[in-house]
């Protein structure tokens, strides 16, 4: 039965309503990018650009590096956007967009995150880059969805009970990386760990402004978390939701972090640009090979 018209909505073009993209825009080697900004910061490195476009904060590019076809998307802030831009990006391979209905052979996309964060480990140094291993979704988008072959739950269990997690929060869901990705881009240069994806930037992370938190002490909580050596390293909005996603459509995520500051020691990159520079090189070098 073909997906109604209000469930998968295109726009007068074809194209899916939110990325404004059609199938053939977009590589199946994609990275993501949080601010549009930072989509032609990517790009420029790109021997050749085909196409580009944007709508809202949604802003694509596709070009070739290296003679790899790339696709570089900004994807917004949060984990409700990830909803959307992974959700429209599936039905682009796998919804055959003419009659509104799956594709019988899914086609498995691989998706490379690289963002900003800060460390919650003093281990974790300033300029360094760092590997998720795990996403820890505190956010509760990832429950409008059957998780309960994608999730850990002995992780979720020792990280409720080690940090007293409150009932009426949602339930923190954690989801493994794509093992694939994580053996091509690892090496002597990445860090990794477990990082804990919220739901905003302000309370969800601990911070107070005028507003109170539900729990001041959960972020000390947080960084003294561990189970069987898996510790949290940063706090972001995106991570889970992508791996989250990504495994339940069947396609390969990894999400990467230039740490540009470490709050266990109190201090700040001289020159954030560089570091994300030089994660972005290494990004592409890494999908060349």
């Amino acid at each position: 039965m073909p997906i109604k018209e209000s469930e998968l909505i295109l726009n007068p073009d074809g194209s899916v309503y939110h990325l404004n993209l059609k199938s053939e825009n977009v590589s199946n080697t994609i990275i993501f990018v949080g601010d549009q900004n930072r989509v032609e910061k990517v790009s420029k490195y790109f021997d050749s650009i085909e196409f580009s476009t944007q709508k809202r904060e949604f802003k694509t590019q596709t070009g070739y590096y290296k003679g790899k076809r790339i696709t570089v998307i900004s994807t917004g802030i949060g984990p409700d956007n990830i909803d959307i831009v992974l959700n429209e990006l599936d039905a682009l391979f796998n919804i055959d967009l003419t009659t509104k209905t799956p594709k019988q052979t899914i086609t498995s996309l691989n998706i490379i995150r690289i963002g900003t964060s800060g460390s919650l480990q003093k281990d974790i140094p300033i300029d360094s880059f760092l590997l998720s291993t795990y996403g820890l979704d505190l956010n509760g988008m990832l429950h409008a969805y059957k998780i309960n072959t994608i999730n850990n739950p002995n992780i979720e269990e020792a990280f409720i009970k080690q940090t007293n997690w409150h009932g009426h929060k949602a339930r923190p869901i954690v989801i493994k990386n794509s093992d694939l990705l994580e053996k091509q881009f690892e090496s002597n240069m990445t860090y990794k760990g477990l990082t804990a994806t919220a739901g905003g930037f302000y309370g969800p992370q601990g911070r107070v402004l005028r507003l109170p938190v539900q729990d001041d002490g959960l972020n000390n909580k947080m960084d003294a978390f561990n189970f069987e050596g898996i510790r949290i390293t940063n706090l972001e909005m995106e991570t889970s939701a992508i791996y989250g996603l990504a495994k339940l459509l069947g396609h390969h995520a990894l999400s990467l972090n230039a740490i540009i500051a470490n709050r266990a020691s109190g201090t700040f990159s001289k020159n954030p640009t560089e570091v994300i520079d030089k994660l972005i090189k290494y990004t592409l070098d890494k999908i060349a090979d």
